[in-house]
């Protein structure tokens, strides 16, 4: 096998525009939906069950999603009703629309973290922050003037832009199997970047409904926080990584949530398991002194971090921090200001 034919390559160059679709594979439509953050779009498929379309994942909800959605049924998706969501994580810029769908009689399909952790964070509206959370942030070691500014000030909520989920969903769980686009599709679930993260593969090799887990060009951020302060989700993500990698061949083409449909699955997987062994022998060599999650950027991202990226690179951070403490790489000082400061060992 040539070398170009275990990389990664895209067969289209540029995404479907603003209400439009591209058909990536026979009954499969790619559509692209607008984000309010720097990651500033999210890719949903649509899948032709002959008098009804499934969806995989939503985008988030506003007026202006509203809107786009509703020129989309009418166009590209050819006034047929959408009957199933098929949601591959709980995330907002994936699950934003769900409930929406569901008020218009769609089914909700998902694994079911995904959908506790939707309808419990939908319900989770806060003013300020907890006083978990603002304890949390001091175990991060959070920079003090972002602590002083986040404590007094609204914080992101799902409600913000989740559309209220309504009770009642179809499981689904490794192994299991579904039919959609006149294809079978086998359940795989990930981890680490989202719990019991879905995702799909078609029994004739050929596609893969990838979400967030295996993403071309970006790795998917891997956070702790506050709901679960002490997890290890590089451990998981790593262990997804490795046992989606047995079901991989090169010429499958991955449709993501995120940036361009790919093929190279194996490559990328791969990419994703150095890039995390990479960045923690660099933490590790970085911790030959007691350090917080917030002081460990420079070996972690190697570039300077803004403002507004500091909450997903904090908690990416921790996380790695904490998985060189659960592997005993890294012994954990806790002092005075409540900061877990790590150590190598």
């Amino acid at each position: 096998m040539n070398a170009p034919a275990r990389g990664i390559r895209y067969p289209w160059e540029t995404p479907p525009a603003e209400g439009e679709a591209i058909e990536v594979a026979d009954g499969i439509l790619w559509l692209r939906l607008p984000l309010p953050m720097a990651l500033d779009h999210v890719n949903v498929y649509a899948l032709d069950d002959g008098e009804s379309w499934t969806l995989i994942d939503t985008g988030v909800h506003s007026r202006r999603s509203v809107a786009l959605w509703e020129k989309i049924l009418a166009g590209p998706l050819r006034g047929k009703p959408v009957t199933r969501l098929i949601l591959t994580h709980h995330h907002p810029d994936h699950v934003g629309m769900a409930g929406w769908f569901m008020a218009r009689g769609a089914e909700l399909v998902t694994t079911r973290t995904a959908m506790l952790m939707s309808r419990m964070l939908t319900l989770d509206e806060q003013e300020r922050p907890t006083p978990e959370t603002l304890r949390f942030w001091r175990h991060c070691g959070m920079e003090r003037r972002i602590y002083d500014e986040r404590a007094e000030t609204r914080p992101f909520n799902f409600a913000d832009i989740v559309h209220p989920i309504p009770l009642g969903y179809t499981r689904i769980k490794e192994g299991d199997r579904l039919h959609a686009a006149g294809r079978d599709w086998d359940v795989r679930i990930g981890n680490g970047h989202a719990p019991e993260h879905a995702t799909l593969w078609s029994t004739d090799g050929t596609l893969i409904l990838a979400g967030d887990q295996i993403l071309p060009s970006i790795s998917s951020n891997i956070g702790v926080y506050a709901t679960e302060p002490e997890a290890d989700p590089v451990s998981d993500w790593i262990e997804a990584c490795e046992r989606l990698s047995t079901h991989a061949t090169t010429e499958q083409l991955a449709l993501g949530g995120h940036k361009l449909p790919f093929r190279g699955v194996p490559t990328r997987l791969r990419q994703l398991i150095d890039n995390h062994h990479g960045a923690l022998s660099r933490l590790e060599d970085f911790l030959s002194e007691p350090r917080t999650a917030a002081e460990c950027f420079p070996p972690l991202f190697m570039r300077r971090i803004s403002d507004g990226e500091y909450g997903l690179a904090l908690v990416e951070a921790m996380a790695h921090c904490l998985h060189l403490w659960h592997e005993g790489r890294a012994e954990r000082i806790v002092g005075e200001d409540e900061a877990w400061r790590f150590r190598a060992i």
